[in-house]
């Protein structure tokens, strides 16, 4: 069994890949240090103290047990926590943009479950 260092690391690499988002970005995301967080992603790499480990799961909208224990989260929530995220910064002109696309999406699903 893998030891909870080596968990954290490949859950922290896994995240932000997933995220696309840079060492650079989540220092600025959390005010910890590229060096520190390089430090966390590194072969030598370690858990952070607890409330370091909160300011990277929060900057990354997830859970610290997920980035503990690389077990899964509910995918449909943490999607919805990123959406949430990016769509809380829109312009008001791009948030009715979003609401009238979503509409046109459930006229083109109705309109698909008729046809069949």
């Amino acid at each position: 069994m893998e030891d909870m260092d080596s968990i954290f690391k490949q859950t922290l690499r896994s995240e932000m890949i997933f995220q696309d988002i840079r060492v650079k970005e989540l220092s600025n995301r959390t005010g910890i240090s590229p060096r520190t967080l390089e430090g966390y992603l590194s072969a030598r790499g370690s858990i952070p103290p607890a409330d370091v480990a909160v300011k990277i799961a929060n900057a990354l909208n997830v859970s610290v047990e997920y980035l503990v224990t690389g077990e899964n989260e509910n995918d449909y929530l943490r999607e919805l926590n990123i959406l949430h995220k990016s769509i809380k910064n829109f312009t008001p002109g791009k948030k009715l943009m979003l609401k009238e696309f979503i509409e046109l999406m459930k006229d083109f699903e109705i309109a698909k479950k008729v046809e069949n």
